[in-house]
């Protein structure tokens, strides 16, 4: 169901939601979260599409704000409540603001918050200057950006590792998790050998390779080489890291869009799942937790320092280190 709301005010539609559930019986009781999605650039409808999907293992309201930054705009609310169907196990507020009823982004979302649970704001596209002291970063326990929708994203993390604050995160370090679950599976298995080098390659536009690399740099405190691929369909992303230890080396490569090719001494050739992580995957993942990611920010504010100034690269046993700890 869609309710449209023209020139309309916060308090209106929080009225709306109690009516809203009193006679349709939508409830809010399950909702786990308030999820603020800030949208410059664009309509917002893929991320609203991820968030419903995301909703079905987190219960939410999600509140998305369409902000038009002229300021000689006539100040109007327009709003738009979707619920069932339209909202999958969410729902969702759409405010269209402008003019000066869109200067300031806290007061228009803080009486939709739900009372007593945690708020979570994700910026698609456009990021603040300094997301935790953001009009909508002050309020939220996490906040999600995403260093490849910026124009320069090796810029943008260098820029989010100044900025980084508790409960900041970036789906570019969330699309790594399967990679790291296999670089760590591996790292688990006999032989406990020192890693000697790490050869890292993926595709020059790809920040999540940047930080694969300085997860592996920071981890196992050894010299780690980026190779930057010019993009195209089949380099699209991280590409494949090498593991030089005294036994041979271990080769973990993604050729093939979605398919990866494990190679161990010694061993037969493993075919194995590694797809692009999509919006959903990613978002459903970072609403698991609620509190600061520490290893995280130890990666984006010391593993890419630890990347591009290498020094001090003692061999340290993978094990001593906990490559597989989250």
């Amino acid at each position: 169901m869609i309710i449209d709301l023209p020139n309309t005010t916060t308090s209106h539609i929080s009225r709306s939601l109690v009516t809203l559930r009193e006679e349709g019986g939508a409830v809010a009781l399950g909702r786990v979260l308030t999820l603020v999605i800030p949208i410059y650039v664009g309509n917002g409808e893929a991320e609203i599409a991820a968030a419903n999907d995301a909703s079905r293992e987190h219960p939410m309201r999600v509140i998305v704000l369409v902000a038009t930054a002229d300021p000689e705009a006539k100040p109007r609310l327009d709003a738009q409540i979707r619920v069932g169907g339209d909202a999958g196990a969410s729902e969702v507020i759409v405010l269209r603001a402008s003019g000066e009823a869109a200067s300031d982004e806290q007061s228009l979302v803080t009486g939709l918050l739900l009372p007593d649970a945690p708020v979570v704001v994700w910026w698609p596209k456009v990021v603040p200057e300094i997301p935790s002291m953001s009009s909508l970063g002050r309020i939220a326990q996490r906040r999600i950006t995403d260093a490849a929708a910026q124009p320069s994203p090796h810029d943008a993390l260098l820029h989010l590792a100044q900025s980084y604050a508790p409960g900041d995160t970036d789906f570019s370090w969330t699309r790594l998790t399967l990679w790291r679950a296999q670089l760590a599976a591996v790292l688990d298995q006999p032989p406990y050998e020192p890693i000697l080098d790490v050869v890292v390659s993926g595709a020059a536009d790809s920040p999540s390779t940047i930080l694969l690399a300085a997860w592996l740099r920071l981890q196992l405190r050894v010299p780690v080489e980026l190779i930057k691929l010019p993009a195209s369909e089949h380099t699209a992303g991280i590409h494949g890291v090498t593991l030089r230890r005294a036994s041979g080396n271990v080769e973990l490569e993604r050729a093939v869009p979605g398919v990866g090719t494990l190679r161990l001494p010694g061993q037969p050739v493993q075919g194995l799942s590694l797809p692009r992580r999509g919006l959903r995957d990613c978002l459903a993942e970072e609403l698991r937790r609620l509190d600061p990611d520490d290893l995280y920010g130890e990666v984006i504010t010391r593993g890419i320092e630890m990347l591009e100034h290498p020094d001090d690269v003692t061999p340290i046993p993978p094990q001593a280190e906990g490559v597989g700890q989250q």
